[in-house]
């Protein structure tokens, strides 16, 4: 299998990581560190730009349409930390007029004023880590904050000027019942988000929950916790745009849309990844040395590992993503972003669209192609 290069290189986004938390909760498999004393900033945006140097060459005289710093709990740093890298980032990189830069805070790392320190530093959205607002599920989450300390930080972000925001819950939680998931969600309603990832708990390997599994909700309890959940968030006039999105009129994430419309991404900080095209027809997927202190002491490129996305692979690699979206994408797209003709997936296809699993002209699952996505992708592989 053979890919062109493609005639106008894809969207580029940025997304940098910040690795610190102050505890690491038992489900989350993402790379987080504890911090033990104070978090080297200084350093830490020396070293972030300093990778960025080596990286210059992805760009292709694109600029930045969105960015995405997540964790970790990046609303640990100040922010003096963010007006200093964003001064830098600047200097080095364009950055579209409207560019959506968003920055994760957890509720329970947020001291008066520190919102306002943030949209002075140029994010203008945040995503903020409530998972639920009911005590039981937090403290079975390891969370660090109260329902009290939620609320008051959603509502320090709207005094802040924040009126385009996000609010992550989790669903399927030990011992949770369908009432209470819907109280999770009016709950966050209450305050107006402009969209909110509802996501179901997964057990995932190297956790503390993998260990030590909690006892989770049942089948049956699971499609009633998100049949009445979804329910609820549409007649609040959301949309559930991809799998565990929902979303305003206008307002879904323009940075995930572009992960999953294979769009490439510059990574930055310990453990991001990033995904560039490249001439010749080349994708390239990277990724940074993960340790902090690792991280911290290396000179010049901080990048542990890389490889080509062979052609044939990126059939499954662009359905695993456009897939998510409920209104998938374009065909041409695929032509777009792949390099690959339209001709290199007809089979599974055909195959897909007599199975009523994909409508008949767009990249885009049927209803009951979304209910079997996992069983639709192996098409593709």
């Amino acid at each position: 299998m053979t890919a062109t290069p493609v005639a106008v290189c894809p969207p580029l986004s940025l997304y940098i990581h910040v690795p610190w938390c102050v505890r690491k909760c038992p489900y989350c498999d993402f790379n987080s560190h504890a911090i033990k004393g104070e978090i080297p900033e200084t350093a830490y945006l020396n070293a972030i730009l300093e990778d960025l140097d080596q990286d210059l060459l992805y760009i292709q005289g694109r600029p930045i349409k969105t960015v995405f710093i997540g964790g970790g709990t990046p609303s640990l740093m100040s922010g003096a930390f963010y007006e200093q890298l964003f001064d830098g980032l600047r200097q080095r990189l364009a950055f579209s007029t409207d560019a959506e830069i968003t920055l994760e805070a957890n509720p329970g790392t947020l001291e008066a004023g520190r919102f306002e320190s943030f949209r002075a530093a140029g994010i203008n959205r945040l995503s903020i880590g409530v998972q639920s607002f009911h005590p039981e599920h937090l403290q079975s989450l390891g969370r660090i904050h109260d329902q009290a300390m939620a609320h008051r930080a959603i509502e320090s972000a709207q005094t802040a000027g924040f009126d385009n925001f996000n609010i992550d819950l989790m669903h399927g939680l030990p011992g949770q019942t369908p009432e209470q998931a819907v109280n999770d969600l009016q709950a966050a309603l209450a305050h107006g988000p402009t969209h909110l990832s509802w996501y179901q708990l997964t057990i995932e390997p190297n956790t503390e929950f993998f260990s030590r599994p909690p006892a989770l909700p049942d089948d049956d309890r699971l499609w009633e916790i998100y049949r009445q959940g979804a329910a609820h968030l549409r007649s609040a006039g959301f949309d559930d745009y991809e799998i565990s999105a929902w979303s305003l009129p206008g307002r879904a994430s323009r940075h995930n849309l572009n992960y999953w419309t294979f769009g490439d991404y510059l990574a930055l900080g310990a453990g991001g990844h990033g995904k560039v095209s490249l001439a010749g027809g080349r994708v390239l997927r990277y990724w940074k040395t993960r340790q902090p202190d690792a991280y911290l002491q290396r000179i010049g490129s901080r990048t542990s590992g890389s490889e080509d996305l062979e052609p044939e692979d990126r059939p499954l690699e662009f359905m695993m993503n456009a897939l998510r979206l409920k209104r998938g994408t374009s065909e041409q797209l695929y032509l777009e972003r792949t390099g690959l003709p339209l001709s290199s997936v007809a089979v599974q296809l055909e195959q897909l669209r007599k199975q009523h699993l994909l409508t008949p002209d767009r990249l885009q699952a049927t209803e009951q192609g979304q209910r079997y996505l996992n069983s639709l992708l192996e098409h593709f592989l």
